[in-house]
């Protein structure tokens, strides 16, 4: 059974103004990965496995809804709610009938988030679009993990947002840098509402 308090309470040794490099946050998951057993281990897998698009078929998304772990099935939930989000705008665009291509259309549904979402995808600027997206995933996460303190999904959901970090640092920068800070002070000052010392 992974330690989840000294791995979350050993996160925060890196600079936040600086943005995480590729290698550091390689480093990262590396550290995360040698504190827990194999059957953390293996819901950290298939995290990861659910950000190769090449894997993101009707098969996964069914294994990742029927999963015994919380965080993966309301995760990947959103993720697929998002993707036919966008699947939705293009076929508006291109004067499609709405629900073509649709992969799956999931039982239960964030309709609030459905209404961002549509809203979110016409807009005209790619980035500010993307960028919305994400942030709309992240509240997503961290609303996902409100009541989990020191347990694997909390550990997840870290990954999860350093994930988009990563990504940003790529597209952008100057909001990688920022959505960096954020993860940095998340889990520096008061890691989802336990305070404690991070010095430990």
């Amino acid at each position: 059974m992974g330690n989840f308090e000294y791995i979350i309470a050993s996160l925060p040794v890196f600079e936040p103004d600086k943005g995480p490099s590729k290698d550091t946050a390689e480093q990262i998951k590396d550290f995360v990965r040698s504190q827990l057993d194999g059957k953390d281990l293996a819901l950290v897998d298939f995290l990861e496995s659910g950000w190769v698009e090449e894997n993101l078929d009707k098969e996964f998304y069914l294994k990742a809804m029927e999963h015994k772990n919380r965080f993966i099935r309301e995760y990947f939930l959103f993720d697929l709610q998002m993707r036919n989000a966008k699947v939705r705008h293009l076929n508006k665009a291109l004067d499609r009938p709405k629900d073509m291509d649709i992969f799956l259309v999931p039982e239960v549904i964030d309709l609030q988030a459905d209404a961002a979402l549509e809203k979110i995808y016409e807009d005209t600027d790619i980035l500010g679009k993307e960028r919305a997206a994400d942030r709309l995933l992240w509240d997503k996460i961290m609303e996902i993990t409100t009541f989990n303190y020191f347990d694997i999904d909390a550990v997840l959901g870290f990954l999860a947002k350093l994930h988009i970090t990563q990504r940003w640092m790529l597209l952008d920068e100057e909001t990688g840098r920022s959505l960096f800070r954020t993860l940095v002070q998340e889990v520096k000052g008061t890691f989802k509402g336990v305070e404690y010392n991070s010095n430990q």
